[in-house]
């Protein structure tokens, strides 16, 4: 199965930019199939619960009030 990768267009309404396991990237990301939660700073991974190859980057961040007190 090819899984066709598009360009995000940030105007066309609730937009969720995927990534797929062999992608190079750092942060924390959910696996769209199952939720698995992973954190990555090489690339990512297939899930190992579901097998899922497409991912969300986490909108949660350990940090996230931190960056805006500052």
């Amino acid at each position: 199965m090819i899984e066709e990768r598009r360009a995000a267009d940030p105007t066309e309404g609730d937009f969720v930019a995927f990534r797929f396991a062999g992608d190079a990237v750092k942060g924390e990301f959910r696996c769209s199939g199952c939720g698995y939660g992973v954190a990555v700073s090489r690339e990512l991974p297939q899930c190992p619960m579901c097998a899922g190859t497409t991912w969300e980057e986490a909108a949660w961040s350990p940090f996230g009030r931190a960056r805006g007190a500052a």
